[in-house]
């Protein structure tokens, strides 16, 4: 007998061309297991920069496309066992919507960067379509694939800090501290742009992830929250700090801050959780430490690659310990999921829950009523419930 690896799938990328940071980074990322391999793609808005971008990557011509439209009607064509497995979608946040509801609703699994839309009546309406077709649809709150973010959700889970008292999460960057976007910079351009990224500045561009890194590891909902956004500095027309106090079903609190002017701060993202007792704090730029404070004793630092981590985060390690692994290898984790999902449900069976570990539609849905909640909050200046239709 022999071990096969399996076939490796096919997935097609919208958007992600020339100049995009982070279509590169999903590609990495897919690439990294050899699980799947681009296979088709329309790589810009604009059909020039798309194919050009597809030639660049090594496309085909009939599998290299101008626009999301022509890549879906070429698919379409193509029988049941010839097209894609997933499609990708690496586009600004204004056009996640249609090209998401139009792939979904054509029965393909889809992969949608984060905010996952604009607005929650777009949220449900994507949720109602993905569970009317009964499709795979991930969301990539990539935070989530970290070894020992996966390690604080077991430890909390499994009660080993009690009832949790307190959540405090921060996300503090430093790049949009001057008017970046005056200047030609095509992310700081479109993130700042009301049109483009929607209602929402830095909370939506990375408050999203604070709120599903709470979400994801303590499995609290949000009852209420009131929230203080502000655009810092002078002329920007969406919010580029936010602060906010958390009220969680069951009592617990929290403290959420998503702040992208704080000069000369990276990409510090950080988690504390207290509960009755003992404390986890994780920070991303550290990713491969976790912190656990206990009452009474000692606090003890968890590391990645240690053989008496639980299984969920076991599974999300590639080297040994003391070998750091980082951002790249925490996309690939969550696309692991996804693709051990997809080929779960071709075979006809479930995936092990540990395999097909990642962020689903509703996660992503759950983000976009937050966002809309927060900025409500803000406006009003007073406490908000904060309601998620199912």
């Amino acid at each position: 007998m022999t071990d096969e690896a399996p076939q490796r799938l096919r997935y097609a990328m919208v958007g992600g061309g020339h100049g995009a940071f982070i279509g590169a980074v999903h590609r990495h990322a897919i690439a990294l297991d050899g699980l799947a391999e681009l296979a088709a793609g329309a790589l810009s808005s604009t059909a020039e920069k798309a194919l050009a971008s597809g030639r660049a990557l090594g496309l085909a011509d009939e599998h290299n496309h101008g626009s999301w439209q022509a890549l879906l009607d070429a698919e379409l064509k193509r029988g049941p066992g010839e097209r894609v497995d997933a499609v990708v979608i690496v586009t600004p946040t204004d056009s996640h919507f249609p090209i998401a509801q139009a792939f979904a609703e054509a029965g393909f699994s889809v992969v949608c960067d984060k905010p996952l839309v604009h607005t929650g009546q777009q949220a449900d309406a994507l949720v109602a379509t993905v569970k009317a077709q009964g499709g795979v649809f991930g969301v990539t709150y990539n935070y989530t694939g970290y070894p020992m973010v996966r390690q604080a959700r077991e430890m909390v889970r499994s009660g080993a800090l009690g009832a949790i008292r307190k959540v405090v999460v921060e996300y503090n960057q430093g790049w949009l501290a001057t008017a970046l976007e005056t200047t030609g910079n095509k992310q700081a351009g479109w993130r700042t742009d009301p049109a483009r990224s929607g209602i929402a500045g830095a909370l939506g561009d990375i408050g999203s992830h604070a709120e599903n890194l709470v979400s994801s590891v303590t499995g609290l909902e949000i009852e209420e929250l009131v929230a203080d956004l502000g655009a810092l500095v002078p002329g920007r027309a969406l919010d580029d700090d936010a602060s906010m106090l958390l009220r969680f079903t069951g009592g617990a609190r929290g403290v959420l801050v998503a702040s992208q002017i704080n000069a000369g701060m990276e990409n510090d993202l950080r988690l504390r959780i207290a509960g009755e007792l003992g404390t986890l704090e994780w920070r991303q730029e550290e990713p491969n430490r976790l912190v656990h404070h206990r009452r009474d004793g000692a606090a003890e630092i968890l590391t990645r690659g240690s053989p008496w981590l639980g299984e969920a985060a076991r599974r999300a390690v590639r080297l040994p310990s003391g070998h750091p692994e980082g951002f790249i290898e925490a996309f690939a984790n969550v696309y692991r999921g996804i693709f051990a999902d997809i080929r779960a449900r071709r075979a006809g069976s479930m995936a092990d829950p540990l395999d097909a570990d990642y962020p689903r539609v509703t996660d992503g849905a759950r983000g976009v009523h937050f966002i809309e909640c927060a900025v409500a909050s803000s406006a009003a200046r007073r406490w908000t419930r904060f309601e998620q239709a199912n």
